[in-house]
């Protein structure tokens, strides 16, 4: 299974623990594949110094760690579809990376429920699935 993580729950999974932690950590455990691109991963790293406050050099060793994790992809198109373009790039990341969820606590982006075949799910719903998936 291939997912983008959204920016947010990367910053959340970093910074505040919690269920996206638990989703990152599952990540690492080799659950589920994720994909992003060179765009999503400078939005991480600026929103982790630039919002949060984050030191340079610890901001870009986490955006560098996530890039072993994760699969860069390299969108031809961006979707113009969302309110905020970030989003496109979201939904982009998800087409070109052929995955199936996108996994936010983005109210735009869930409001879409669904883009071009890839569901976009909040972490609870995306752990429901993780769950259901491992108990079959």
């Amino acid at each position: 299974m291939r997912v983008v993580l959204d920016t947010n729950v990367l910053v959340s999974a970093v910074l505040f623990g919690g269920l996206p932690r638990e989703i990152l950590l599952r990540a690492l455990r080799g659950e589920f594949d994720v994909v992003t691109t060179v765009h999503l991963m400078a939005e991480f790293e600026d929103v982790l110094t630039e919002r949060f406050g984050v030191q340079v050099e610890i901001a870009r060793a986490a955006r560098a760690e996530y890039e072993l994790l994760a699969q860069i992809v390299h969108p031809r198109r961006i979707p113009q579809v969302a309110r905020d373009p970030d989003d496109n790039e979201v939904l982009a990341a998800a087409r070109s990376g052929d995955a199936e969820y996108v996994v936010t606590g983005d109210r735009d982006l869930l409001a879409l429920g669904e883009h071009e075949g890839t569901r976009v799910l909040t972490p609870r719903q995306f752990e429901e699935r993780l769950d259901a998936g491992s108990s079959g």
